[in-house]
Parts: C-alpha cells; sequence; structure tokens
C-alpha cells in the first residue's frame, strides 16, 4: 500500500516552497516507510493548447488566474520531480490534456493519474490509453456505468490501471464522505487496485481510519506549507497534521453505509464541471450537418450549456440544428445528440446468443466489427457482424448474419474471398446470379464481382481471403460509400 501526497497548485509556483515541502513531507514519511510507500504528485497542464484563446488573460476568473499564477516550465517540473526521488518518493503526475501525457512521459514520471473531472474524457483517455504508465483514476461525480465503461476500455488494452473513491466536494463534510463506496468497487471490480482520494477537512482523522479497514490499496491527500507568503487551503494538510493522518492510518476501524453508487450533489456536479473541456467548432458548420470527430475540438474553460469533452464518446452522434461559426463554442442548443449505446448493447447480445446457440468456435479476444449500411436503427434489416481473426498476406474472418438480414450489393478489386458456410443457410448473388449455400458449401468470390447475400433464418460464414485493404469494399448504392459511420467497433463485447 502507499500514499500519495498530493502537491497540485500549493507549490504556488515557486519552486524553493515547492522543494521545502518535500523536504519536510519526506521527514514525516520516514517513521512509516517500513509500513507504507510513498509517492509526491504533481498536475501538468499544456497551458497552449488547455485553455481557450479567448481566457488566456482572463485574470478575473478564478482558476485561469490561479493556474496562471502558479504555473511551472517543463524544466521545473523535472527538477521538482528529481527532487522527490531523491527524497525516497514515486513519482505521480495528473494529466489534464493530450499534450500534457506526452510531457509527463518524456519527463519520466512513474504513474499517471486521472483526475474526477476527466475520467469519462474520451479523446484524453484514448491518449492515455496509449501510455505504457499505470495509470491512477479518481471517480468522483461518475456513475456506475461509466466506471464500468472506462474500466472495460482500459483493461481491454491490458493496462495497469487503479481506481479511487473520491468525493469531489472541496472540503467534503462527513455526511458525503459515502465511505462504503470502497466496498462497491472492491467488490464489483475485484481484479483491480481501489484507493481513496480525500477532500475531508484536514483535522479529520477519522475519515482515513474507515477507508483502511475496508482496505483501500492508495490513499491521497493534499498537502501544503503554512508562510508568511502562503497558507493553506480547506482540504489540504501541513506536515504536522500529516503526521496525525498517517497516525491515524494505523488504527483503522469499520464503517457501515450503502452499496449502492450514489448520485452527485448538486454542488459536486457544479464543481466538477467547471473543469470539463468544451466543444469549439474547428470550421464553418451548416444546420444539418452531421458532425465527425475532426469538426470539433476540446478547451478549457467550458462555457453554460455547452457540449463537453465528455459527452464525446463513439456511442454519441451529433447534428447540427443551426449555423455554428468557426472556433465558436458548440453548445447543447446547436446540436441534437443521439445516443446508440443501447442499441449496439442489445446488437452484441444477440450476435453473442446466436453464436452460442450455432457452436461455430471463434477468437474470444478479437475485437466485433458491426456495419450498418443504413444506419444502426437498420441494422436488423441490412447488416452483419464480423469478427477478424487474422489480416496478413492471408485474412480469416468470422461472419455472422443474423435472420432476416440483408448485405448490399458491393465488390472488391484488391481481395479475393472464398465463403465457407459453417452454420445455417446464406442466398449468395454473384454478379446478379443467385447461388444458394448451406453448411458445408464453399463459394469463392474473385476480383471485381459484384456481390450481396441475405439469409432468412441466420448463418455463419468463414471467409478466408487475401489481405483485407481498408476502402476496398465498393458499394453499388454510392449512399453507403459516402456514409462513414457505417461501423462500430466494440472492443470488449465479451
Amino acid at each position: 500500500m502507499f500514499y500519495i501526497f498530493e502537491m497540485a497548485n500549493n507549490h504556488m509556483g515557486d519552486i524553493d516552497h515547492a522543494k521545502e515541502m518535500i523536504r519536510q513531507f519526506s521527514d514525516i514519511a520516514k517513521p512509516y516507510k517500513n509500513i507504507f510507500d510513498f509517492a509526491m504528485k504533481f498536475q501538468f497542464r499544456d497551458f497552449k493548447t488547455y485553455i481557450h484563446e479567448s481566457f488566456v488573460d482572463r485574470m478575473d476568473h478564478k482558476y485561469v488566474k490561479r493556474f496562471t499564477e502558479t504555473q511551472l516550465s517543463e524544466d521545473q517540473f523535472t527538477i521538482l520531480k528529481n527532487f522527490s526521488e531523491e527524497h525516497g518518493f514515486i513519482t505521480i503526475c495528473t494529466a489534464f490534456d493530450e499534450n500534457s501525457v506526452d510531457n509527463i512521459e518524456k519527463m519520466g514520471f512513474d504513474i499517471l493519474k486521472v483526475a474526477s473531472c476527466s475520467f469519462t474524457d474520451w479523446p484524453l483517455l484514448n491518449r492515455i490509453a496509449k501510455s505504457s504508465l499505470p495509470i491512477i483514476l479518481s471517480t468522483a461525480g461518475s456513475t456506475i456505468n461509466d466506471i464500468d465503461h472506462v474500466i472495460g476500455f482500459l483493461d481491454h488494452r491490458q493496462k495497469n490501471i487503479s481506481i479511487m473513491h473520491c468525493v469531489g466536494e472541496y472540503p467534503t463534510q462527513n455526511p458525503n464522505l459515502q465511505l462504503n463506496q470502497i466496498d462497491l468497487l472492491r467488490e464489483r471490480y475485484t481484479n483491480i487496485k481501489v484507493g481513496y482520494s480525500t477532500h475531508e477537512e484536514p483535522n479529520n482523522y477519522d475519515a482515513i481510519k474507515l477507508a483502511i479497514a475496508k482496505k483501500i490499496s492508495i490513499a491521497e491527500k493534499h498537502i501544503a506549507l503554512n508562510t508568511e507568503n502562503y497558507k493553506q487551503n480547506a482540504y489540504s494538510v501541513t506536515p504536522q497534521q500529516m503526521n496525525e493522518w498517517l497516525k491515524a492510518a494505523k488504527e483503522a476501524l469499520e464503517m457501515c453505509g450503502c452499496n449502492n453508487r450514489t448520485e452527485s450533489s448538486d454542488k459536486e456536479k457544479t464543481d466538477l464541471l467547471q473543469f470539463k473541456r468544451g466543444a469549439y467548432a474547428k470550421r464553418d458548420i451548416r444546420a444539418g450537418e452531421t458532425l465527425s470527430r475532426d469538426d470539433f475540438y476540446f478547451a478549457w474553460p467550458n462555457i453554460t450549456n455547452q457540449v463537453i469533452a465528455n459527452d464525446c464518446s463513439k456511442y454519441n452522434s451529433f447534428i447540427s440544428s443551426q449555423h455554428i461559426s468557426a472556433r465558436s463554442p458548440i453548445m447543447n442548443s446547436d446540436v441534437t445528440i443521439s445516443n446508440n449505446r443501447e442499441d449496439v448493447w442489445n446488437i452484441v447480445q444477440d450476435i453473442k446468443g446466436f453464436l452460442l446457440n450455432a457452436g461455430v468456435p471463434f477468437c474470444n479476444k478479437s475485437d466485433l466489427e458491426i456495419s450498418h449500411h443504413y444506419g444502426i436503427e437498420k441494422f436488423y434489416e441490412y447488416g452483419l457482424a464480423m469478427i477478424t481473426a487474422v489480416n496478413r498476406e492471408y485474412c480469416k474472418k468470422i461472419i455472422i448474419v443474423l435472420p432476416g438480414q440483408k448485405h448490399p450489393e458491393q465488390k472488391h478489386e484488391k481481395k479475393e474471398e472464398t465463403f465457407i458456410i459453417s452454420y445455417g443457410s446464406v442466398d449468395l448473388y454473384l454478379d446478379g446470379q443467385k447461388y444458394t449455400l448451406n453448411a458445408g458449401d464453399v463459394k469463392t468470390i474473385e476480383r471485381g464481382v459484384k456481390h450481396s447475400f441475405y439469409s432468412q433464418n441466420g448463418c455463419i460464414i468463414e471467409e478466408i481471403s487475401s489481405t483485407h485493404y481498408q476502402k476496398d469494399s465498393i458499394y453499388t448504392d454510392e449512399f453507403i460509400n459516402s456514409n462513414h459511420n457505417r461501423k462500430t467497433l466494440v472492443k470488449y463485447w465479451l
């Protein structure tokens, strides 16, 4: 188990002050190093991209002012990281934007942290998922579905992750601590370390006792030094208070409470929302356009009722309801947002059930590709699902056609393929000529041959082919060729 000393912006932009914090808290930690490991944590924001250009000089904004006045250079961060290591600390850094992940990796931090406000910041999580660093995520303000999706996303990519129960109120009053959430997280995610990131008042030494009794693996606490120039805030502890906090950790007692995921308070939602990034138009957008991820970018701070980065999962689609000028915020009133997560979930369950009923073996580590040529709402009429087992000079795929599904006419210019029917039957049309294939039948489709197929009762096709290339499926219907949202890739469907 280890304890994280969260410096945040309490270094006050003063590297000498920060070094003194590291010295004094290192002295506090020494008597406990035979019991716990200790980490020093920093926060990194790439100011060139993190703060929206129109807010860079807005010193009337509380947090723009604080972040700007306490900003450290990359060299200063590196100095403090190395100084922390010299004093026996593991080093951790929180990234609030994609460029900061690059810097954290370059500076050689040991662990990457995801703040609660970024927990479902999918663009940021996609970048973090490419990192080889261990990842710790705080969960304040997240629903149980949010946590399921983020853990599934990172676990599928075989990331080393830990999660922290956290309440995003600063400071957190006793009735809102909800320490039984630790039990919920530990019981639900049995293979993941669960910790506690605290924001209670500095003289509260009971909460850590209860968290320890609930078998947390990590504890995080904000730290500060009181000097003539700088004063501690309402939720950070001085070295003396940290000493009492660590003493209390050794005297942990049990605590009871509910085991359900709690609803965020209005204050917590408000406190967290102010740190979420807003969506801005990259170009002029006409009314009625379906937006792609290339049509907007993310910057902080957001504006009231603006679309935020957390809204932009692959399951959400956006259609503009009015003209949006380039570089303008995209407001919720500017777009119609639809979410197809439930549709995808239902499709996945039907595909799994069909495969199990057929008894056809398949690679359970492969991604599931769902094709919905005319929209996901018409999937059961036009569509199929596909598992790619290998795609090299040769390619093998498992194609699942549910009962009543049609696959529109297409051709391949580069790929030659052979269909082997593993289960059921299918009507295959080659340049308009119909072939009815049953289980065990084999049919080769040569390059350039237009083909479509339909299965009344459903079938499973083993496709053996030469290399599959993107954009080599050329449909007779130009609408399908121009539909860039006709596929959904599900990474952890099993």
